[in-house]
């Protein structure tokens, strides 16, 4: 049950008792994934050029085609999330996905931009079972349909950009944007399922989520699409893309483990009093 306190922050009251130490260590490393540098930042230490510089050189036309890759990719893995996300995967999933990962990044490196429409779908799979794993080790109830969207949510909470304002970008900040498309569509799918393919509500949370997850996709595109980083770039791309979302998740889902325990108003609370001294 969450613990409650008369201490206030704004408007909002808040619970009583403190954190156990354990959980405050776990919140502190957890702003430290959700708040870390961008994809674009670890990327650019890996292709040794400014993702900006790699956005340029790509061909006109190339961003309104990824775009559509990216709703169809997350239009799948809707699907996978509503109805194969609590299949088991390998004995040891990290290593067996990044496996994975590298081997799919690296033919699609090998193919260059005409291997993304093949490669991503799988890759963002990979992702979305990856995460699926995270959030059942952070105790997520995949029986409740929101749980289910809160791997989906990971894709978009990991797509910040150098560009970015640090307020508007922040963790809190894009869940809240996210919050009504993914409370509709829960309840749409607890009422529903997938039956009404194209439904409003879904195609909704689908770009809510492509907004921010195409903005990464083009990145990780433009960099895969330099001549010299060839297949063997393109699988160390494709295992760092891998990382920054299970880091993303895992920060996610101990978020959310704590909320239940001691209510979202004092782990807030506590995380931007955490995120201030970053």
């Amino acid at each position: 049950m969450p613990v409650r306190s008369s201490a206030t922050l704004g408007t909002v009251e808040l619970g009583s008792a403190t954190m156990a130490p354990e959980d405050r260590a776990a919140l502190r490393e957890a702003v430290r994934l959700l708040e870390s540098p961008s994809f674009a930042a670890r990327l650019a230490s890996r292709v040794g050029m400014p993702a900006e510089k790699l956005l340029k050189a790509m061909p006109r036309g190339v961003s309104e085609s990824l775009q559509s890759l990216v709703r169809s990719t997350l239009e799948k893995c809707l699907e996978v999330a509503v109805h194969r996300i609590d299949q088991p995967v390998a004995a040891e999933p990290d290593k067996a996905l990044k496996i994975a990962a590298g081997l799919t990044g690296g033919a699609g490196g090998f193919f260059g931009m005409a291997g993304l429409a093949v490669e991503l779908p799988v890759t963002t799979t990979i992702m979305l079972r990856s995460i699926a794993e995270i959030a059942r080790r952070e105790g997520e109830d995949f029986r409740s349909p929101e749980a289910r969207l809160a791997c989906l949510e990971v894709f978009a909470l990991g797509g910040r950009t150098g560009a970015d304002d640090a307020v508007e970008s922040g963790y809190y900040a894009v869940r809240a944007v996210l919050a009504r498309a993914v409370s509709e569509a829960a309840r749409y799918i607890a009422q529903r399922g997938l039956a009404e393919e194209g439904a409003p509500v879904l195609v909704r949370l689908i770009a809510a989520i492509a907004s921010r997850f195409g903005l990464v996709v083009s990145e990780k595109a433009a960099a895969a699409a330099v001549p010299l980083v060839g297949a063997l770039g393109g699988a160390a791309i494709n295992v760092l893309f891998l990382e920054h979302f299970q880091n993303i998740a895992r920060g996610h889902f101990t978020v959310r483990r704590l909320e239940r325990k001691y209510g979202a108003p004092l782990v807030r609370a506590e995380y931007e009093r955490l995120r201030a001294a970053l």
